[in-house]
This record gives structure tokens, sequence and C-alpha cells, in this order.
């Protein structure tokens, strides 16, 4: 039991992946692919995704249920988190051009990076960067706003009415969360960026 949370962590990787190549599939596929197909690889990403953002909520109360936290677990879940998050960026985008999207998509991903080499460079001095309590809303809601952007995209898949007042609201919210989610992102980034600013503001040797 002490390596379920563990598990699940290695899990919500595998199933990000699999939304990625899933979303690219049915995709770069589409013309080879019958209508059926292409929803039925949507529909598999789609509860991939949500299984995988399931995991990210169970696993940590897990390993503190069952007094399992690790050192392996600890830098395994960030990374699946990233990992997760990017996929469906990238998965979403693959399915076609949409700025609403496309913009605060981008802003995640740059945070996300930029605030992983700082890490890596403050880790590097000696400088641990704790998470923000923000810091780990952000990712919840992150991984809400993509949940409402890929059900938008896959919307044809799941043959829910094609009434444009219904899909246009839900386009709308989806698209108002993904902003809100890059904008608390951001901010997240700014605070990693002013603790890691005063931690490796001493002189710098040669």
């Amino acid at each position: 039991m002490n390596r379920l949370p563990n598990l699940l962590t290695s899990l919500r990787l595998v199933l990000a992946l699999f939304t990625f190549f899933a979303l690219a599939g049915a995709a770069v596929l589409g013309d080879r692919l019958t209508p059926e197909s292409q929803f039925s690889l949507e529909r598999w990403a789609f509860w991939a995704f949500v299984v995988a953002a399931l995991t990210d909520f169970v696993d940590g109360w897990l390993a503190r249920r069952l007094h399992a936290e690790t050192i392996w677990g600890a830098i395994l879940d960030p990374i699946a988190d990233k990992v997760l998050v990017c996929g469906v960026i990238l998965g979403l985008l693959s399915l076609g051009p949409n700025a609403a999207v496309a913009i605060p998509a981008a802003l995640i991903l740059f945070r996300e990076f930029t605030v992983s080499a700082l890490r890596e460079v403050a880790a590097g001095k000696g400088v641990s960067l704790p998470v923000t309590l923000l810091a780990k809303w952000k990712t919840t809601l992150q991984l809400v706003a993509l949940g409402a952007e890929l059900l938008v995209a896959c919307w044809s898949a799941f043959s829910l009415p094609n009434d444009p007042e219904i899909l246009g609201p839900a386009a709308v919210g989806a698209h108002a969360l993904l902003w809100v989610a890059a904008l608390v992102t951001l901010v997240t980034g700014a605070q990693y960026w002013e603790q890691a600013r005063k931690a490796l503001s001493g002189p710098v040797s040669r």
C-alpha cells in the first residue's frame, strides 16, 4: 500500500502522454480516420485527462494518510503535474488554432518552464523555493480550466447539442477560466521570482 501514491503519480505521467498522443492523433490523422474513430480518440483523451487530474488530488492525500511520503514522490509529483498540463495544452493546440486558447496557454507554458529553470538554478546554489499556497491552488485551477477547454474542443465527440446558445457560453466560460488560470500562474511565477531574487541576492563567487 505504501507504493500506491507513487504508482498513482506514475499513472498520471502515462495518462498525460496518452492524452497528448490521442489528441494529436485525432488531429494529424483526421483525414485518414472515420469520424467515429476520430471522436473515439477525443473521448479517450478527455477521460484519460480526467482520471489523470483526479490522481493529482488522490496521490498526495494517500501519501499523507499512509505516511508514505518519499523523496522520489516529492520529485515525481510536480514533474507529473507539469507533463499533464503541457501535454493537454499541446494536444489542444494540435486540434486547431484558437487565439483564445493559444495566448493563455503560452503564458502558462512560459511560466512553468521559467520557474522550473529558476528552481534548478536555486537548488544548485543550495536554495530551496517553498511552494506557496497560491501555487497549490494554481495547479487545481489549471486542470479545471484545461478540462473545460478539452470538453469544448471535443464537444461533437460526446454528441452534445451543437446549439450556439449552449456551445457559445460554454466556450466563453472555458476561455475565461483558462485566462484566470494563466493570470494566477503568472502571479505565482512572480512570487517564486521574488523568493529567488532575495535568496540569491548575495555576492556571486566566480
